[in-house]
């Protein structure tokens, strides 16, 4: 025990307190994605198939659910890093017990990371497996697909962890939800490709992580990668991520250290 890494601890302790609340968890993240494909391959997908046959060369539920599966990770690395990192620190103050024991500042943020981490994985996962039972997957290549939707939701996961570590309130949550996240899961790039935006509207949707993400989740799923476009919006992503864990670094210090 003595040689683990101390950030192991933290973990730990979100690994326990999810024992209360996986099985409603696990439900949800089994429903959503059945009910979207659902909801995408009977209702709008069969209109939009009738009318325009295929898009970008694929059926329309086809074309969707990669990008679905991005975005439900940008949704859980979001929820992940904004309500539960003020309640840790302000409310329920389960940072500053840990801080009363051996572990430091960065144990305590590298801990929570790798919880969130575990549960990108796993909502990943179980969405790519229902991609596969729906048979929406065309290539081995969708295994790719996972770390893909990993990374994404690392990209969202460690600035909001980083911007969540300096709130005093959990007003400007309600903001990022309302006019960040919800924006991004409709114009960049799920439903429909971005060349349908207008020309002053696109450059910003190619800019943002969800689109980057969105690309490399579904030319895994379609088989159809490129090894340098792949790259390239992995690197992005991973940059994004980067960037996020070395902020976050700061702002737990500066909050966390009186």
């Amino acid at each position: 025990m003595a040689t683990r890494p101390l950030w192991l601890r933290s973990f730990g302790y979100w690994a326990f307190r999810y024992k209360r609340t996986w099985r409603s968890s696990m439900t949800v993240s089994f429903l959503e994605p059945l009910l979207y494909l659902a909801a995408m391959g009977i209702g709008l997908g069969t209109l939009v198939d009738h009318h325009v046959h295929q898009v970008q060369g694929v059926s329309y539920l086809t074309f969707v659910a990669p990008g679905l599966l991005a975005s439900a990770t940008m949704q859980v690395g979001v929820s992940e890093s904004t309500y539960p990192v003020m309640g840790a620190i302000k409310w329920v103050k389960t940072y500053h017990a840990m801080l009363a024991t051996p572990l430091r500042v960065v144990d305590v943020l590298r801990g929570h990371l790798a919880w969130i981490v575990l549960r990108l994985t796993v909502v990943s996962g179980v969405f790519l497996g229902i991609l596969a039972a729906f048979g929406l997957t065309r290539s081995w290549e969708a295994v790719f697909a996972l770390p893909a939707a990993i990374l994404t939701g690392l990209a969202f996961s460690t600035p909001m962890v980083a911007f969540s570590a300096t709130q005093e309130k959990d007003g400007a949550f309600a903001v990022i939800y309302r006019f960040g996240v919800v924006p991004l899961f409709l114009f960049s790039g799920i439903f429909f490709p971005v060349t349908r935006l207008p020309g002053w509207l696109q450059p910003v949707a190619l800019a943002t992580p969800l689109y980057h993400g969105v690309a490399l989740c579904r030319s895994a799923v379609l088989g159809d990668a490129s090894l340098g476009a792949s790259i390239g919006h992995a690197a992005y992503l991973a940059a994004l991520a980067a960037a996020g864990y070395a902020v976050a670094r700061v702002t737990y210090r500066r909050r966390l250290v009186v």
